[in-house]
C-alpha cells in the first residue's frame, strides 16, 4: 500500500476502477479509499478518514476493457461498459455472449477515448451513452431500451460537443435525483506540444461560453417521456444558474472542472460528489451539497486543487478532500456514497478510487 493510499485511508471494498499516476498518460493502478459523506469543513482531515482495510478481490466476470456498470430500473441485470465500445450484460454471475449494445465500429479508443459512460432514464426505457466518435469528438446518444437490448433504429443524438484534443474527455453519466442529466465534460486537455501539456492551454475551465470543463445538467425529454418543443435535442431545466445571463451556455451546472471522470449523487442526501482527475500537484473531490447554489466555481484551471496556478477567482470552492502524488498516489477516479447493510462499517461513507 502507498503513502498515499495510507494517508487517504482504505476500506474494505472492491470496485472497477481505471486511471493514470498523476495527469498525464500511465498505467492503470487500482486504488481503493473512503472519506466521511458529511465532512465538518471545506476539506476533510486525514484523521477523519477510514484505517486501512482487509481486502478480498472476487472474479466475477471477464469484460474488455471495463471503464464502469449501470443498473436499469426494473431490471435485475447489471450492464458493463467496456471502453472499446459494447455495453454487455450481466445477469446471474454470467455475462452475455452478445452485446446489449456495439458501438465498436463507431468510437475512437486511443489515450482517454472510447465508450466512456451509460446512464438509463429514470423510466428504465431509455439508455443513454457517452462517447468520443472515430474524429474524437464526444456523442452523448440515446437509444430505446427494450428486452434487455438497445433499439438501433431509435438512436438519436442528443448532445455533440467538438474536443480539441484527445485526453480530458470526461464521459461519465449520471440522471440526477430531479430527474435530469448530469453530463462531465473536461477541459479539451492538450497535445503535449504548446509548452502547457496539463495546464488547460485554451483556457476552458473559467470560460462561460464553452461546454468544455464544465458539469452540465439538461433534460433530454420532458417528465412525460415526449421529446422537448421545436425539434430541439433536449430542453434547459429552468432553474439552471445561467439560463438568463448573455453569452454563457444556459447548460451548465458547474464548472472549473478540468477532468471530472466520475461522480454520484448521495442517494440519501442528493449531495452531488465529483472526482476531478489533476495535473502534477493534486487530485480532488469536489462535493455539491443538496440544495446549495448552483453555478459553482471549482477552480481550474486557476487552481488546482488548493494549489494556486494563477489569482484564484474570488468565488472558487475548495474541494472537500485532495491529495498529492508521492508515493505513487494515483489519477482519482471518483465512487459513490455507501447506503446499504450488508457492510455496517462503510455506511455513510464515500469510497473512491
Amino acid at each position: 500500500m502507498t503513502k498515499a493510499r495510507r494517508t487517504i485511508g482504505a476500506i474494505a471494498v472492491a470496485a472497477l476502477t481505471s486511471g493514470a499516476c498523476g495527469g498525464a498518460p500511465g498505467a492503470p493502478r487500482p486504488s481503493r479509499s473512503a472519506s466521511p459523506a458529511n465532512p465538518s469543513g471545506p476539506q476533510a482531515s486525514p484523521s477523519n478518514l477510514a484505517p486501512p482495510p482487509t481486502m478480498r478481490a472476487v472474479a466475477v466476470a471477464r469484460v474488455p476493457l471495463p471503464l464502469g456498470m449501470a443498473v436499469r430500473p426494473g431490471d435485475p441485470a447489471l450492464y458493463v461498459v467496456s471502453k472499446a465500445g459494447k455495453v454487455f450484460a450481466l445477469r446471474g454471475g454470467r455475462v452475455d455472449r452478445v452485446p446489449a449494445l456495439d458501438l465498436s465500429g463507431q468510437v475512437s479508443r486511443g489515450d482517454e477515448q472510447g465508450l466512456l459512460g451509460l446512464a438509463f432514464s429514470p423510466s428504465g426505457a431509455f439508455a443513454y451513452v457517452n462517447y468520443t466518435d472515430r474524429r474524437g469528438n464526444t456523442n452523448v446518444v440515446e437509444y430505446a431500451w427494450r428486452n434487455g437490448t438497445a433499439v438501433l433504429s431509435s438512436r438519436r443524438v442528443v448532445l455533440f460537443v467538438r474536443q480539441p484534443f484527445p485526453n480530458h474527455n470526461g464521459g461519465d453519466l449520471v440522471f440526477g435525483p430531479d430527474g435530469d442529466l448530469y453530463i462531465g465534460l473536461g477541459d479539451g486537455g492538450s497535445d503535449y506540444s504548446r509548452g502547457d501539456p496539463q495546464g488547460d492551454p485554451d483556457r476552458n475551465g473559467q470560460n462561460l461560453g464553452v461546454l468544455l470543463a464544465k458539469m452540465l445538467r439538461i433534460e433530454p425529454r420532458l417528465p412525460d417521456g415526449s421529446l422537448p418543443p421545436g425539434g430541439a435535442p433536449y430542453a434547459i431545466p429552468p432553474d439552471n444558474p445561467f439560463v438568463d445571463r448573455s453569452g454563457v451556455k444556459p447548460e451548465i451546472w458547474a464548472y472549473g472542472l478540468r477532468n471530472p471522470w466520475r461522480y454520484s449523487f448521495d442517494g440519501a442526501t442528493g449531495d452531488l460528489w465529483i472526482g476531478d482527475v489533476g495535473a502534477g500537484a493534486r487530485e480532488e473531490v469536489d462535493l455539491q451539497p443538496a440544495g446549495s447554489d448552483s453555478g459553482r466555481n471549482y477552480g481550474w484551471n486557476a487552481m488546482e486543487g488548493t494549489v494556486e496556478w494563477r489569482s484564484p477567482p474570488p468565488d472558487a470552492v475548495p474541494p472537500v478532500y485532495e491529495y498529492d502524488h508521492h508515493g505513487g498516489g494515483c489519477a482519482v477516479t471518483g465512487g459513490y456514497v455507501y447506503r446499504g447493510n450488508a457492510i455496517p462499517a462503510l455506511k455513510g461513507w464515500y469510497v473512491f478510487g
